[in-house]
């Protein structure tokens, strides 16, 4: 490798000017380095290593346990020796080697010069060490680690002096779902750095990423469909193409990072977003190009208007799935569980498990759904789901909020209306939601706060399935699937008469109450399963007493209350957290939390425990209520927590 001119590099002068004066104050001059830089080396600081002097404590696995976890690590381990071997005839005769880490930063496999490799070493850059940034300070694997992102540590960025000596690049591995299986780093001499070796090393990385793609989703184990697509026809094939594994009920299953970054996703929209939200080619299509098996690419565009070409490969086990839709003859008992946008939602609670079972058995008859229940419950949400996992998701959804409209303007709203019907009319005038639900579903939200004289207009338009626009013109046909929710006791409104009966024995084909979110069981996995959406990029934990009050609380906004409150908390998280705790929560919530309990005033009176007892019997509590949660699982207990196992066992001893 060459030594060129280190422009993009933070100069040795500040460098050594940060160093000094984090030696001196303890905290880290975030004015001479780069973010990512500053954060790195405060999380090295925060971890009680000194930059200076002998390394105590790092750890090392012995040839028994790096054994183990090479055998745990097998299909990482096949799929990278190749792609490493590659790597050195690249960079062979500069001075480096090509490492292999786990998620934990344990090195499993390395390949390099003999020499350096011999220099190397004697920092423990070897298989067996460990280094994540808590024992190794800043370094290229353990920060990409940290911050799942591509990384270069030159020289003097180290944290550690001892390891200035050294020019490291790492990339992050995936797996087709987005989870970080380790990290690939090439480490040479400070001397040799080329700015191209990240470059390289990202290839590398994406090159492993395929064939774990390729193997997950082979011919013998995936019965869906494999994307492969790029801008140009002659990208496809090769490592920049995008990668996307479709299911049988065309969610999105699987992907690579160029596949995400080409359709604006996320990791943490896999399994939740169907492949028609995304392209605007139908799936039944892609699935006559792949079982064709010519290979051919196809010019397609995706929602947001962009022509990509695209090749489709359908497994041998496909051409025995039946198309979605088609007749079949399996029974419910025999059939493979579905994986669906209604299954998306299911985390756990009995109650909502039902709703959804029910649901799902009416998509294909033409029963109107009900949905009862609170404000913030959910009830959009399933009915958006139940859209998406039936026969019309390809449709529109229109969603009309009754109680939003109003009462002048509710009647043009629905049903249309014709040029000049009324003053402000526009002169072309306008369909009417109902009409623009054509073929698709129409959910109206709030239907208890419907005025009567609507009532009947709307009766007439489900009995007769015609619509009439306002100020005249002939009826329309009409078809569409009817999703009404409210939070109003429709029977009561009927008794008082504000609800028409006829009505609601019309909307009440298949009534389904959503539980408020204090009576559900899944508090944890809500919480788990937003965090990840809302940082998919690091893992995130509660602080024992404030999850312990999040789980006491009575949550009287119900789901929408807790999603924005999570948001809010990780809007307000600095780059260098990942534990949410009380000052993360906006004002109101804060105070409610801090409120006591019912069942606690009686003890209000009793002399207060020490400030030390207290604590330890909210920390007690709280790992008690999550391994409740968890249903005994102390490992799924502890990463909810944010702790080890053994500091779970630890704490239930004391």
């Amino acid at each position: 490798m060459s030594s060129p001119a280190l422009p993009d590099r933070t100069a040795h002068s500040r460098l050594r000017e940060a160093r000094r004066l984090l030696l001196r104050t303890g905290r880290v001059p975030a004015q001479l380095l780069t973010p990512a830089l500053a954060r790195s080396w405060t999380r090295s600081w925060d971890a009680g290593l000194q930059p200076h002097g002998r390394m105590l404590g790092s750890p090392h696995a012995s040839g028994a346990q790096l054994a183990r976890e090479l055998e745990r690590q097998r299909e990482l381990v096949a799929h990278a020796q190749p792609v490493m071997e590659f790597l050195h005839e690249q960079t062979r005769d500069s001075a480096s080697m090509s490492i292999l880490a786990s998620a934990d930063g344990m090195l499993l496999h390395s390949q390099g010069d003999p020499h350096f490799v011999g220099r190397a070493e004697r920092v423990a850059l070897r298989p067996g060490a460990v280094w994540n940034e808590q024992y190794r300070g800043t370094n290229a694997i353990g920060t990409a680690l940290a911050d799942d992102e591509p990384v270069v540590v030159h020289a003097e960025e180290h944290y550690l002096e001892r390891n200035g000596f050294l020019t490291c690049a790492a990339v992050p591995i995936h797996d087709p779902r987005g989870r970080v299986l380790g990290a690939l780093d090439v480490s040479g001499d400070h001397r040799g750095y080329h700015p191209h070796t990240l470059g390289l090393v990202r290839s590398a990385a994406r090159m492993i990423e395929h064939r774990l793609f390729d193997t997950r989703h082979g011919q013998r184990q995936w019965s869906g469909l494999r994307l492969r697509f790029h801008r140009l026809p002659e990208g496809l094939g090769t490592v920049a193409e995008g990668l996307l594994a479709v299911d049988e009920d065309g969610l999105l299953a699987g992907a690579n990072a160029a596949a995400l970054e080409l359709l604006g996703l996320r990791w943490a929209d896999l399994m939740t977003t169907r492949l028609d939200t995304v392209l605007a080619e139908p799936l039944d299509r892609l699935r006559e190009w792949g079982l064709r098996q010519n290979g051919a690419a196809h010019l397609v565009h995706t929602r947001s208007g962009r022509g990509v070409w695209l090749r489709v490969e359908a497994s041998h086990l496909a051409r025995y799935t039946p198309v979605r839709g088609a007749s079949t003859q399996v029974s419910d008992e025999a059939a493979p569980p579905l994986r669906d946008a209604l299954t998306a939602l299911d985390t756990g609670d009995p109650q909502l498990q039902a709703a959804i079972h029910r649901a799902r058995k009416v998509l294909r008859k033409s029963i109107a759904l009900l949905l009862q229940g609170e404000s913030g419950v959910g009830k959009e949400v399933l009915a958006r789901a139940a859209h998406l996992s039936g026969p019309r998701a390809n449709k529109p959804f229109v969603a009309v909020n009754c109680a939003a409209l109003p009462e002048h303007l509710i009647e043009a709203e629905l049903f249309g209306y014709q040029g000049g019907a009324f003053t402000g009319a526009r002169k072309e005038g306008a369909p009417g939601r109902i009409r623009e639900a054509e073929g698709g579903t129409l959910f109206l939200d709030e239907i208890g706060d419907m005025p009567l004289l609507l009532q009947a207009r709307l009766l007439r338009v489900l009995q007769d399935r015609v619509v009439t626009p306002l100020g005249g013109g002939q009826p329309v046909p009409v078809d569409f699937a009817l999703v009404c929710a409210t939070h109003r006791d429709l029977p009561a409104e009927m008794h008082a008469g504000r609800f028409r009966e006829d009505l609601y024995y019309r909307l009440n084909g298949l009534t389904l109450r959503l539980p408020a979110l204090r009576e559900r069981t899944d508090l944890m996995a809500l919480i788990e399963r937003e965090l990840r959406q809302l940082q998919p990029e690091r893992a995130l934990s509660i602080a024992p007493p404030m999850l312990q009050a999040l789980c006491a609380y009575g949550w009287p906004g119900n789901v929408r209350q807790l999603f924005n409150a999570l948001r809010t908390a990780c809007a307000l998280l600095d780059d260098d957290e990942c534990v949410l705790d009380w000052h993360h929560l906006p004002d109101d919530l804060l105070a409610a939390l801090r409120r006591p309990l019912p069942a606690e005033s009686a003890r209000e009176a009793a002399p207060p425990e020490s400030g030390i007892a207290n604590l330890k019997s909210l920390s007690r509590q709280a790992i008690e209520r999550a391994i409740e949660l968890c249903q005994g699982n102390l490992s799924e207990a502890a990463r909810v927590l944010g702790i080890s196992r053994n500091t779970l066992y630890r704490r239930r001893r004391d």
